[in-house]
C-alpha cells in the first residue's frame, strides 16, 4: 500500500470481519476474507456481501442532460426512462475505451423537471470520466458533479439475495419482486442506527441476481456511518432469516465476472483498443443517431482483425493475463485478458483477444503457460449463464 492509497468508507468493518487487502484503483479493497473459493461458491449457490464503495459516483442533472450524454457516451441516453439504468462506454477520440460505465436515470421523468442520471465509472477511472464528462458538457447546460467520496455502496448477490432484502424491508418486498434487473428504485433501509435512503438497483458484476444499494451522504464519515449501518442490517436480516450470506472480496468477485464474461478495465477493456475489438461492440448501437465522440474513428471498424474469444482449458493449468495465444504451428495469435480456474465449471477458463480467422467456436490453440503450450478450446461467451 502507499500512503496515497484511500481506504473505502467502511474499511473498519473489513478489519474488524479480519479481511486481508489489496491496492484497487487506488483504494485498499478487501482482496478475501478467508476462502475466496468459498466467497465464490457463496454467491453462485446462496448469497454474498460486496462493498463497491470505491466505484465513482457522478452526478450528471441539467435540462440538457439527455442530449450532453448521447454526446459523450457511446449508448443512447435519451431513451432511457426514469428508473432504468444502462450499460455505456466512455470513449476516447479516437474510439479506444476510456472507461465502461453504468448510466442510472435518477429524475422521475415529471414534466418540467431537470433531467438527472447517476454514472458509475469504475475505481481507477474516476479522475478520468469526471474530466472528460466536464468537458463534454461545455456548450449544454448539464452540471457534472463528482459524489464518489460521499457516496458509500453495498452490493448483495446471489440467488437469495432478493430473499434477503425483504427480509430486511418488508414493506418494500413487492416493489423488490416487481424490479427487473437494470431497474432501480429509491427505498428506505432500516437499521440500527436509524433509516437510510438507498438508491437500490438490480445490477450486478458477478452473473447471479443481485442488487447494489447507493447510499448517498453529505461527507465521507457520514457514508461511512450509512454503509456500515446498512452492511450490518444486511447481515443480520440474513440471519434472521436463516439464510446464508457471506462477506466477499475482489478475488471472488474477479473469478464470478469472468465465469459470467464480463469484461474488466484494463484487462479486457483500455485505451489502446476499440469495442469491436474488446467484446463490447454491442455498447455502441449501429442505430444511434447523432454524433458522439469516438464516433468517426469507429467508422468501418466492425470487421477489426482481433477479437475478443473465450478459451476452455483442457487441462488443469490456467492461462493468466498476458500469456501468449498460439495457433497449431506455434505462432503467436493473440493474448489471454483475463484467466482462472472457474469454481462453477471446473476447468480453467480464460478471455483472450485472437486474431479473427482463429476465433471460430471449436477451434483448438494452446497458451503458453511459461514456455509451455497448454491446450485450450475456442467457445462462445459467457462460460457460465445463471437458471432463470
Amino acid at each position: 500500500m502507499t500512503e496515497s492509497t484511500r481506504n473505502s468508507p467502511l474499511h473498519p468493518v473489513h478489519e474488524a470481519a479480519g479481511a486481508s487487502f489489496t491496492d484497487f484503483g487506488g483504494w485498499s479493497m478487501p482482496l478475501k476474507y478467508g476462502s475466496e473459493l468459498a466467497e465464490h461458491k457463496a454467491v453462485r449457490e446462496s448469497a454474498g456481501i460486496f462493498d463497491l464503495s470505491h466505484m465513482g459516483e457522478v452526478r450528471v442533472s441539467g435540462p440538457e442532460s439527455r442530449a450532453m450524454l448521447d454526446h459523450a457516451l457511446s449508448s443512447s441516453i435519451s431513451v432511457l426512462k426514469p428508473g432504468r439504468a444502462k450499460y455505456a462506454l466512455c470513449l476516447t477520440d479516437a474510439g479506444t475505451v476510456l472507461d465502461d460505465l453504468i448510466v442510472y436515470r435518477t429524475d422521475s421523468g415529471a414534466e418540467g423537471e431537470d433531467q438527472e442520471f447517476l454514472v458509475v465509472p469504475n475505481a481507477g477511472n474516476i479522475s478520468a470520466v469526471v474530466t472528460a464528462l466536464t468537458q463534454r458538457a461545455s456548450g449544454w447546460d448539464v452540471e457534472v458533479h463528482d459524489e464518489s467520496s460521499t457516496t458509500a455502496l453495498v452490493a448483495v448477490q446471489g440467488p437469495q439475495s432478493e430473499a434477503i432484502l425483504a427480509r430486511l424491508m418488508p414493506a418494500s418486498a413487492q416493489e423488490l419482486a416487481e424490479l427487473k434487473h437494470y431497474g432501480h428504485v429509491t427505498l428506505t433501509v432500516p437499521t440500527a442506527a436509524g433509516d437510510v435512503q438507498a438508491v437500490v438497483a438490480r445490477t450486478g458484476y458477478t452473473g447471479e441476481d443481485g442488487f447494489e444499494l447507493f447510499l448517498p451522504a453529505s461527507s465521507t464519515a457520514e457514508a461511512g456511518d450509512r454503509g456500515s449501518a446498512v452492511w450490518s442490517a444486511v447481515v443480520k436480516a440474513a440471519e434472521e432469516a436463516g439464510i446464508a450470506l457471506t462477506p466477499c472480496g475482489l478475488a471472488s468477485r474477479d473469478s464470478l465476472r469472468l465465469e459470467a464474461g464480463m469484461p474488466l478495465y484494463g484487462n479486457e477493456l483500455d485505451t489502446a483498443h476499440q469495442p469491436h475489438a474488446s467484446g463490447v461492440s454491442f455498447a455502441v448501437p449501429a442505430s444511434k443517431e447523432g454524433d458522439f465522440v469516438g464516433k468517426a474513428a469507429l467508422v468501418g471498424k466492425d470487421e477489426v482483425e482481433d477479437v475478443l474469444v473465450g478459451l476452455k482449458g483442457e487441462g488443469r493449468r490456467a492461462a493468466r493475463h498476458g500469456y501468449a495465444v498460439l495457433d497449431a504451428d506455434g505462432a503467436v495469435i493473440g493474448e489471454v485478458t483475463s484467466g482462472a480456474p472457474s469454481p462453477t465449471l471446473g476447468h480453467p477458463v480464460a478471455m483472450a483477444r485472437i486474431r479473427r480467422e482463429h476465433a471460430a467456436e471449436g477451434t483448438s490453440v494452446q497458451v503458453d503457460l511459461r514456455g509451455r503450450g497448454e491446450p485450450f478450446t475456442v467457445v462462445p461467451l459467457p462460460f457460465y449463464t445463471r437458471a432463470r
